[in-house]
């Protein structure tokens, strides 16, 4: 028995061996090749992960990259052209750098997540990283949500400046846009999956949908004790949303500069005016008059401008005007703005490859602005988050 158990033991540990070494035999110095080092566990960085048929089902102008988990896919791990590292997982526990690193090589901080959330509290990260993949504008490869595009469909944003037109010179929406609003009837609506966010997005919402029926009008609520809007059916209530809601609360789970998520994507891809509560500087995003700020107009006021809205059909019809000059997209619309396209256009530019990044103080840029709101938070007021430094590396 112990035999055939050794037995077993050495034919597996072999034939791992065996195809180990015909991967590498089949090393073509044409790839370029990533590894995600410590495996990512969200959407849509797992899916990421797939070799080169990542970037092949993408269509990507520059495709000859090759994404794995699997270190031993080269013969040294110096060997591979960038190496990812998955900020939500820094955390958990350290990690051991490896020892040998090529001038050569990118090391790429990647997370999609906020920085309140996942704020890597690491002492030694300065020097670590060559570039970053995150949702900052200032990002080297942005992965964010969405572009923005202006009417010959050229991508102009979200950038730190934005040149939008000034709303008096843009065009009111015509009758044709007009019949899609002409259904509204309910003032608000909410989808959330989180409600225990530690930014009193909630306590927030609790208050306008109380503040809006003093004027019998509804906040309605979906997600977690409320009437539950999941993913199977999320198309049931966009419909619903575009339909009879005038405003929709896009409510982030973090307040942190430039962290927009589809949550703004949801009313402006469908015929709503969004309420925004979020960390980001909404102008890089949206042109002024196009949405409501909670943290600008506090929430008393803001309820009176959604009210006289909603009584006003030509002041609610110009929140829109913005659409006779704009459209907003994924960034997974088009191989031209896809996330992962551009990793691997970077990899493949020698200047960029050449040129002698490095990330000094890291823990600065990745925290900058993170916050959470005070007691004080109607009128807009934010502190700063207090991280506990930790030990992240070892080598």
């Amino acid at each position: 028995m112990i035999k055939k158990i050794l037995l077993v033991t050495f034919t597996t540990t072999l034939c791992s061996l065996i195809i180990v070494r015909l991967i590498q035999i089949a090393f073509d110095t044409n790839l370029k090749y990533i590894l995600v080092f410590n495996d990512p566990h969200r959407s849509p960085i797992k899916e990421m992960i797939g070799d080169r048929s990542l970037f092949l089902k993408k269509k990507c102008p520059v495709s000859n990259c090759y994404i794995t988990k699997i270190k031993s896919v080269v013969r040294r791990i110096s060997d591979f052209d960038a190496i990812m590292f998955y900020g939500p997982k820094l955390d958990k526990k350290p990690l051991i750098l490896p020892k040998d690193r090529s001038n050569q090589q990118k090391y790429i901080f990647l997370s999609g997540e906020s920085a309140v959330n996942y704020p890597v509290r690491c002492r030694n990260l300065r020097g670590v990283f060559n570039w970053t993949m995150t949702y900052k504008l200032n990002s080297d490869i942005y992965l964010g949500y969405l572009i923005i595009r202006n009417i010959t469909g050229s991508i102009i944003g979200p950038k730190p400046i934005m040149h939008w037109l000034k709303w008096e010179d843009m065009k009111p929406i015509d009758n044709a846009f007009k019949k899609n609003l002409e259904g509204k009837i309910y003032a608000a609506a909410w989808f959330v999956s989180n409600k225990h966010a530690a930014n009193k997005r909630r306590e927030i919402a609790l208050q306008i949908q109380d503040e809006l029926s003093d004027y019998n009008m509804t906040l309605d609520i979906f997600g977690p004790g409320e009437v539950n809007c999941p993913r199977n059916i999320n198309l049931v209530c966009l419909s619903l949303l575009e339909r009879y809601y005038y405003f929709y609360l896009s409510f982030e789970n973090s307040l942190i500069d430039d962290y927009v998520t589809e949550k703004l994507l949801t009313p402006l891809q469908h015929y709503t005016v969004p309420v925004v509560y979020g960390g980001a500087n909404y102008t890089r995003f949206m042109p002024e008059g196009s949405y409501l700020d909670v943290r600008t107009l506090g929430i008393k006021m803001l309820v009176e401008k959604m009210v006289a809205a909603i009584r006003n059909k030509t002041m609610y019809y110009d929140f829109f005007r913005w659409t006779n000059h704009y459209s907003y997209h994924t960034v997974y619309e088009s191989p031209m703005t896809d996330p992962q396209c551009e990793l691997c256009r970077k990899l493949n530019d020698k200047n960029s490859m050449k040129e002698v990044t490095i990330i000094e103080n890291f823990s600065a840029w990745w925290r900058s602005k993170a916050c959470f709101d005070s007691d004080n938070y109607k009128n807009g007021s934010l502190e700063p988050l207090n991280f506990v430094k930790v030990t992240c590396w070892k080598y």
